[in-house]
């Protein structure tokens, strides 16, 4: 077992972090450790927010999708009559980097049930009043991963986790991979995706690489640096040189370009894991 690994294990324990698993790639080489025996496949909670990014990136690599397209001239066909005509400014990219105008926490299904949303959740957010004008201020909320799994879905013509599991999941060897789905049968995007941590690391490497994996190419170096220089989704970790995206309750990909090295984990831990994810990057 690596040192990383089990300085981590030990400073997750001694701090009261409950997590299930963690995995270290470490130039290439990718080994996991199990802290505590639950199965692999688990909730990534919002770490499934750059599982999207990736999607509407293969898309753009193809010149299907431009982060400037409105939804609305994407989703036209699915829009309710009378919808508030601030939606057709917005962008793509306002959807990527929460700018939508909708509340917090809005179509959050781990703080609120699938049924409270109706079975249109579509119909649901458009139908949502803004509590701000859109395309301006950053709120973040689960309805804008809601709607880019819509548009990856009608741009590629099959719901997000049919695309991905074809373009990603398959070529990366996954072990198992399932995303939780609308009434409708549509990936939520924002949350709910199923998978071990060892896969979940596979993603960083990817970005690591500049879109390539074992050789083989799954994105553009260009839309690699444009998620980074962007933040779409994959943030830095204060001046660590390191960045990633946390999930709740003890979720996280971190990647450090110093090392090369990228780490992934699941757990289930009440309190915020910040000293966790700060103390991997350092490290890493």
């Amino acid at each position: 077992m690596s040192t990383f690994l089990q300085d981590f294990a030990a400073f997750a324990k001694a701090n009261g972090y409950h997590i299930f698993r963690v995995t270290e790639i470490l130039q290439g080489e990718s080994e996991t450790l199990e802290l505590h025996p639950v199965p692999r496949c688990q909730n990534s909670y919002s770490v499934a927010k750059v599982f999207v990014v990736t999607a509407l990136g293969m898309l753009w690599d193809r010149g299907l999708l431009r982060t400037d397209d409105r939804i609305t001239d994407i989703l036209h066909r699915f829009l309710p009559n009378g919808i508030d005509p601030r939606w057709e400014a917005v962008t793509v990219e306002d959807a990527i980097l929460h700018k939508l105008g909708l509340p917090g926490g809005f179509l959050d299904i781990d703080l609120k049930d699938c049924p409270a949303y109706g079975t249109d959740f579509l119909g649901c957010i458009f139908s949502e009043p803004f509590i701000t004008d859109p395309c301006r201020t950053y709120c973040y909320t689960d309805a804008a991963y809601y709607l880019l799994s819509r548009v990856v879905a009608a741009l590629a013509g099959m719901p997000l986790d049919d695309f991905l599991r074809e373009e990603l999941f398959l070529p990366l060897q996954f072990a198992e991979a399932a995303w939780t789905r609308c009434p409708k049968g549509h990936a939520m995007g924002a949350t709910g995706l199923y998978l071990h941590s060892a896969d979940m690391a596979k993603l960083g490497e990817v970005y690591l690489r500049g879109g390539l994996y074992g050789g083989k190419r799954l994105i553009s170096a260009e839309w690699a640096q444009t998620v980074l220089e962007k933040g779409y989704e994959l943030s830095p970790i204060a001046d660590t040189g390191a960045y990633g995206k946390r999930g709740m309750y003890g979720q996280m990909l971190l990647v450090q370009p110093r090392t090369q090295r990228v780490v992934a984990f699941h757990g289930f831990s009440p309190k915020s894991i910040g000293d966790l994810n700060l103390f991997a990057a350092k490290y890493a």
